[in-house]
Formats: C-alpha cells, structure tokens, sequence
C-alpha cells in the first residue's frame, strides 16, 4: 500500500515539471513615440547580442516579440537630429513597456 501511495505520488511530480516544462512565454514589447515625427528613422531593442528593429510610423513605434529582459533602446534620426540612447528599459512577458514620448534634439 505505501509503495503504492510513492508511485502515484512520483508519477504526479513529474507530471506537474513536466506541465512547467512546455509552459509558453508570452513576448514582450517596448513601445513609444518621437517627436518631431519626421526626423525618427527606426528604433532598436538591444540586449546582449540580441537585436531588433523596427521602423518609426508617423512618430509612433511598438517593437515586439521581445523576451523579458533589460534593453537598451536607439532612435535612429536624420541629420540634423541625434540619434537617441536609454539603457536600462526592462521588459516583462506578455507586457509592453511604455517609454513615453521621446523629443530628439539637434
């Protein structure tokens, strides 16, 4: 009866691990806008070696498909703006991390 009680006890555990082991993650984003709306090229998520990049539409931007993690966002700008940095932007699954408005400077 006890050893009884172990396997069903054992086949449960490596049930659950194995319900935790095919879990999905759900991606994250960064989103935000620029102004003045002309002047932003793309934006860039980078973490690591890990890079993505997507074009700025009409001052808005979303960059999605992101794991959670710690990224550093660049704003690609035409001259006579700068391109813009921030590190530190954390990023959560299945949440997009607002940065606000973004105003690029000459």
């Amino acid at each position: 009866m006890k050893s009884t009680k172990l396997k069903i006890a054992a086949i449960a555990m490596v049930v659950a691990f194995g319900l935790f082991a095919f879990r999905t993650f759900s991606p994250g984003a960064i989103k935000g806008t620029v102004t003045p709306t002309a002047a932003a090229v793309s934006a860039m998520a980078i973490s690591g070696t890990d890079t993505s990049k997507v074009l700025i539409d009409n001052g808005s931007f979303a960059i999605k498909e992101l794991k959670a993690g710690t990224y550093k966002l660049v704003i690609e700008a035409v001259p006579p703006y700068k391109n813009f940095e921030k590190e530190g932007i954390e990023v959560a699954d299945s949440k997009a991390t607002d940065v606000g408005e973004i105003s690029l400077q000459k």
